[in-house]
Order: C-alpha cells, then sequence, then structure tokens
C-alpha cells in the first residue's frame, strides 16, 4: 500500500475500539475513549478527554462520535488531515459527518443510481464510498483513488448543503457537553382534562 496515499495513521484509526471506559479515569464523568491522536498511533488507541488534556494537549486529535451504534467523525475536522472526496456524507443532528467503517446492510434493489464500489451499500448521490473504510479497501486493491491531500477541491465541500435533510439521523455524541438534550412534546390542546372530585354544597341549617 502507497504511504503517499493513505496517512499510516488511518488504517489504526479504523481498526481501533471507542467508546470503553478509560482505565485511567475509571471514576471520572467524561471517561468515555473517544479520542484518537494522528501523531501518537502506535498503539496508543482511543483515549478519553482527560487523557487528551495530559498526554495529548498539543497534538492534532480528532473525536469520534456515533450514529446508530456506528462510528463516525465530523467532515470539519477530518477533511483538514485527509481527502475525503468520494466518501457519502450525511448531515445527523445539523452537523455533516461521515462513516469510518463499513455497516451491514440488506442488498441494494434494482434501479439504484449509487452505490458504494466496495460493500454495494445505496448512496445518496453521485459518490464511489460508503465510509472511509472502503474507499481504503479500494486504494488497496486498485490504487485509483487517494487519502493525501493534494489541495485540490474536495468532493464532500462541494456537496456541503446538500441533501441535508435526507438522512436525519440521532446522533449521540462521545462526551455530555455535546450531548443534545430532549425536548418532551407538549400535550395535544384537545386533550380532555380530567375532572375533579365532585363538591356536594353542605346541607343547610334548620331552626
Amino acid at each position: 500500500m502507497d504511504t503517499v496515499l493513505v496517512p499510516p495513521w488511518l488504517e489504526p484509526l479504523l481498526k481501533t475500539p471507542f467508546f470503553n471506559m478509560c482505565r485511567i479515569h475509571a471514576d471520572a464523568a467524561r471517561n468515555e475513549c473517544n479520542m484518537y491522536c494522528l501523531d501518537c498511533n502506535n498503539g496508543d488507541g482511543a483515549f478519553c478527554f482527560y487523557c487528551r488534556s495530559s498526554r495529548h494537549k498539543d497534538h492534532p486529535v480528532i473525536q469520534i462520535r456515533r450514529s446508530s451504534y456506528h462510528d463516525v467523525v465530523r467532515v470539519s475536522e477530518i477533511q483538514k488531515v485527509l481527502d475525503i472526496s468520494g466518501v457519502q456524507t450525511y448531515v445527523i443532528n445539523s452537523a455533516r459527518v461521515l462513516f469510518l467503517n463499513v455497516r451491514p446492510q440488506p442488498k441494494s434493489g434494482k434501479g439504484v443510481a449509487h452505490i458504494c464500489e466496495i460493500c454495494g451499500r445505496t448512496l445518496l448521490d453521485s459518490f464511489r464510498f460508503c465510509s472511509l473504510g472502503c474507499k481504503l479497501e479500494r486504494i488497496k486493491k486498485n490504487g485509483d483513488a487517494s487519502f493525501a491531500m493534494d489541495g485540490g477541491k474536495n468532493e464532500a465541500m462541494r456537496m456541503e448543503g446538500v441533501s441535508s435533510s435526507r438522512s436525519e439521523e440521532e446522533l449521540r455524541e462521545g462526551s455530555t457537553q455535546d450531548m443534545y438534550p430532549v425536548t418532551p412534546p407538549p400535550p395535544p390542546l384537545n386533550a380532555r382534562r380530567r375532572k375533579g372530585i365532585p363538591h356536594r354544597a353542605p346541607f343547610g341549617s334548620s331552626f
């Protein structure tokens, strides 16, 4: 695999399990291991918010988030260090994201316009891959794609603002400060109010 086409930290990132509890900060509130350092990709793996503050303070770090139990990363973070052209992006809770790895799915039906070149997943737009993992697999097999930053126009940036409401899913952020509180819906206006306990008028006194 040509390291010019693929940065050395990408494959370890895609193989890293996230959202386990940090052993060092097991008693802390924000102890989910949902961060990854692009410099220390020598087996350190994922780490939590407190590990970042102490061990990776001045390092390039990306935060992994989750959507429907699958790992995603925000386009605004990953496109600074990786050419993500050709990878399908989604807008989830007002943030544009892409998936790290392939997701299980049923086979695409007939008449589908766009599918992933590796796994056959149905795509919303004219992209080539459903995830970073599928693009990596294509580079390994054919070498006709690249993650190298070359200063060209990024396809994901070109698609910014497109299909912003076509794939809304619940995005469960990895740390508590990013959680989106759920507001319960108000009761319907025509809901019948339960009557209270009837009170009889007091009996009159006779003299």
